[in-house]
């Protein structure tokens, strides 16, 4: 992986969630800054079959274990509904199912994944109902693409993970091989990203709406407008506020494992306005361009 000059980065904005107190010479390339709710993260790697679960501890992130996953029939790579594929990207659990009165071969848990979130729409990206789910009691250890696009663990591994699959908190990253790194090149690239996050809260903040817009890739689009008219509605909304506060807190940045240069900010904001605190989930996802500098192409809440 290329390394690239580090920017200067608000303390007061990262010091607190830095993943690595220590020095770690192997870590995944994608866990660039983990906050205090997320203990654990998974990571599915298809080609061996694996799903990994790093636990975050003071000293940094850890691969703690390692269980047999089945994937799509197809395969990886989702792109519509009902190809058989799973797909590859950052995802969040959402919710955890009562697999009571479903078909027994969801087996005793079902964790519901986010797909399609505001990249995969904005990729075109289609379909639903991607789940971590168990198999039928007597079932044993599915093919390793042996679903409809849903990861399956054996039942006794599922059970064992009920209580780190939190809905709306816990990441599972999907991808072919997991890419390994150093924490040197982890500390760059989010040191990075993280100057380029503190300059849109910055600008956000102070409403200096022209430097809040440049943070936007001529490409982005959001919820059916592109990027002029997203501005047009954003001055428009931004304008008409008195901002007392805006505060992010629990930062996670996170690397893309599929889209090279692809990254993913999520955050709690807190906006205070005419007396009021408006607290959200929300993401940014950004891309950094040839010239080196990092722009959103897709933002989403939750």
């Amino acid at each position: 992986m290329a390394r690239f000059s580090i920017i200067a980065v608000s303390a007061a904005l990262l010091a607190p969630f830095a993943i690595n107190a220590q020095p770690v010479e192997r870590l995944p390339v994608y866990l660039l800054q983990l906050p205090a709710s997320a203990g654990t993260i998974f990571v599915a790697e298809a080609d061996t079959s694996t799903l990994h679960r790093f636990v975050r501890d003071p000293n940094g992130v850890d691969l703690h274990d390692e269980r047999y996953m089945s994937v799509g029939q197809n395969g990886i790579g989702k792109r519509r509904a009902w190809d058989g594929r799973t797909p590859l990207g950052i995802y969040f659990i959402n919710d955890q199912l009562d697999t009571s009165g479903l078909h027994e071969r969801y087996g005793p848990l079902a964790f519901p994944l986010d797909y399609p979130n505001a990249w995969d729409r904005m990729k075109e990206r289609s379909g639903d109902g991607i789940w971590i789910h168990g198999v039928t009691s007597q079932g044993g250890l599915r093919a390793p693409q042996d679903t409809e696009g849903c990861i399956a663990l054996p039942n006794d591994e599922l059970l064992k993970l009920e209580n780190d699959f939190v809905p709306m908190i816990t990441p599972v990253i999907i991808t072919r091989q997991i890419e390994w790194t150093t924490h040197a090149q982890i500390t760059v690239l989010r040191d990075e990203l993280g100057a380029a996050l503190d300059i849109w809260a910055q600008s956000y903040r102070s409403g200096d709406l022209h430097r809040y817009l440049t943070m936007y890739a001529e490409d982005f689009s959001h919820r059916g407008l592109d990027r002029n008219e997203w501005s047009a509605y954003r001055l428009h909304t931004m304008g008409a506020k008195s901002i007392q506060g805006f505060i992010l807190g629990e930062v996670m940045l996170l690397a893309d494992p599929e889209d090279q240069g692809l990254f993913l900010s999520r955050f709690r904001q807190t906006i205070v306005d005419a007396g009021q605190s408006i607290i959200t989930t929300k993401r940014l996802y950004w891309r950094r361009s040839e010239s080196g500098e990092f722009r959103i192409v897709a933002e989403d809440n939750g």
